[in-house]
């Protein structure tokens, strides 16, 4: 991996993206995607995850992220998308999923191609880190994730899509405590 992809620096914010293998639909269920906030919350309160903005699409998350030095942003991420895989595959293992066995197919055989002693792999590995080094840096990433939900023609406004951050920076209740980088 390049140094240019390394969250070297623990005291910088972060643009990451962590995706699904194979670019998989997952998150287009409210149950899918509450397991990510509730997850990010969590990390929050109990890892030292500074969440600055974010947005849920339907194969991936957007993030700006900063941590406190206890515990590296690396291994917070690692642990993020150990748990969600986990709690993913559960859930679409309990629920009324009409692409069930496809979607298991998939992070199965993804396991077995790439992951020896997994039964599912549903997340690419990386998170690509990129250090928000300048404050057009940070407005050209915050304006990226929140128009994100536009750009696929989820939403008409950044601030109507109930999973991202843009709905704080508008001065609406959001669906996680963020942490304002402006």
């Amino acid at each position: 991996m390049s140094r240019k992809y390394k969250a070297n620096n623990s005291e910088g914010v972060y643009f990451i993206t962590c995706t699904v293998i194979g670019w998989v639909d997952l998150f287009t269920r409210p149950e899918y995607k509450d397991i990510l906030i509730k997850s990010l919350q969590y990390c929050m309160e109990n890892k030292g995850l500074h969440v600055h903005a974010f947005v849920i699409m339907t194969s991936h998350i957007h993030l700006i992220v900063s941590t406190n030095d206890e515990i590296k942003l690396p291994d917070i991420i690692r642990d993020f998308k150990t748990f969600t895989a986990k709690a993913l595959i559960k859930e679409i293992q309990a629920i009324n999923e009409s692409r069930r066995e496809w979607m298991l197919n998939k992070f199965r055989f993804e396991a077995q191609r790439k992951v020896r002693g997994k039964s599912y792999k549903l997340w690419q590995d990386g998170f690509h880190p990129i250090e928000l080094l300048t404050g057009e840096m940070v407005f050209q990433k915050l304006a990226y994730i929140h128009n994100n939900p536009v750009s696929e023609h989820i939403v008409d406004e950044p601030d109507h899509y109930l999973y991202s951050s843009a709905r704080q920076y508008a001065g609406k209740e959001g669906m996680l405590n963020i942490e304002f980088i402006i």
